[in-house]
């Protein structure tokens, strides 16, 4: 079953269907159920639901061969109001697939049907369909229900779109991928007050504004130039009011680095200068620091065989070593603590709007290069017996 004009309709009628109808992580109720029937439907008849909470788990296996690969891909959508107005654009107020997980699911669907009805392998595939991605808790919830052991294997993959590279065209590369995602909360307390009255309290708004430039040292004064970091605030909240002085500002933001040394240099810096710069404006100060994604770092073997397969079904030109580590995040790197795997990116075309953005599509241009590479890479890494 080539990837051919009938096919290619149906791929695009079910990335349309689940884009029209997103479900926010642990919520993908409906994409669960969906995905679950049309791989009975395929006649895949071990699949498991409810695997992690909302994630599912097939098996298919081929042959005497003993050994397993597995293929994931997410299902969520993010809290975004989407703004393409495209017949099929979210049903659903105020979530949308802003990062193309609807194209990812249906990638790994088309690639499970033709396993399915050709083989071409010798031993077991698992098509892993997760939960919440995109805050980082899916996988560490199929991994916590049992996921290595109920369903085990050697070896995994995952894909992601990315806009701004040609359809058709592949990238990855070994070791770093992409990078760890910490988050934090600071939290400056002092005495709020009239505005026409500032001595008379100890007003946290000028205190958080010199804070955040403070911050912006950490990378530049206490990181060495040659590793990779950032430091971001994104979040400036207070209780003040027009004529009122706050006393209490909450700084949030994100930090990503790729090394754990790097991570622990950050937080502790952050704690140092948030301690520092409150004492000097007589605040107190709480810092809530968490390590919500882990750096997502690449087997050499495993992506040697992923851009093996990708130039076999893509061609050689458009299969290219990533030239550099993404700084964005991605929690299949939970995955690859307990196997080997590669994490590589598929184009999304050179016009696409950009990820997690309200005028973002996953383009269908993409999709039998995606279902035509997870096929390859499973008749590569599962070959037949030779009679």
């Amino acid at each position: 079953m080539p990837v051919g004009d009938g096919f290619q309709a149906e791929l695009r009628a079910w990335r349309r269907d689940f884009h029209a109808h997103p479900e926010f992580g642990f919520e993908e109720r409906r994409t669960a159920r969906l995905v679950a029937e049309k791989l009975r439907g395929f006649g895949i008849t071990e699949v498991t639901e409810g695997v992690g909470g909302t994630g599912v788990v097939a098996t298919l296996t081929r042959g005497s061969g003993n050994r397993s690969i597995a293929l994931r891909a997410d299902m969520d959508a993010l809290r975004i109001t989407e703004a393409t107005g495209l017949p099929y654009a979210s049903s659903s107020p105020g979530v949308m697939h802003a990062c193309g997980h609807d194209g990812h699911t249906t990638m790994l669907l088309g690639a499970a049907r033709i396993l399915a009805a050709e083989g071409g392998f010798e031993g077991t595939v698992r098509f892993i369909f997760q939960p919440a991605e995109e805050w980082g808790r899916g996988a560490l919830a199929m991994l916590g229900d049992g996921l290595m052991e109920r369903f085990p294997f050697e070896e995994i993959h995952g894909l992601h779109n990315l806009p701004g590279l040609p359809v058709g065209e592949f990238r990855t590369r070994a070791g770093a991928v992409m990078s760890a995602e910490d988050n934090f909360e600071i939290v400056l307390r002092g005495l709020g007050g009239h505005a026409s009255r500032p001595q008379e309290g100890r007003e946290a708004l000028v205190a958080a504004c010199a804070l955040v430039m403070n911050l912006q040292t950490i990378v530049a004064r206490r990181v060495a130039p040659t590793e990779t970091a950032v430091v971001s605030v994104t979040e400036l909240l207070t209780d003040g009011t027009r004529n009122a002085l706050p006393g209490l500002a909450r700084i949030l933001g994100d930090a990503r680095s790729f090394d754990p040394a790097v991570s622990a240099t950050i937080e502790a810096e952050m704690r140092r200068i948030a301690a520092g710069t409150a004492a000097s404006y007589g605040l107190a100060c709480d810092v809530t620091y968490s390590r919500e994604f882990i750096p997502t770092l690449n087997d050499a073997e495993a992506t040697a065989a992923a851009m093996q397969a990708a130039r076999a079904v893509m061609g050689e030109a458009q299969v290219a070593e990533l030239a550099a580590p993404h700084t964005g995040s991605e929690d299949f790197a939970r995955f690859l603590h307990h196997a080997p795997g590669c994490f590589a990116f598929i184009g999304n075309g050179k016009a696409s709007a950009p990820l997690h953005n309200p005028g973002y599509d996953f383009n269908d241009a993409a999709l039998p290069h995606g279902v035509a590479y997870f096929v390859r890479l499973v008749r590569d890494r599962l070959p037949e017996a030779r009679a």
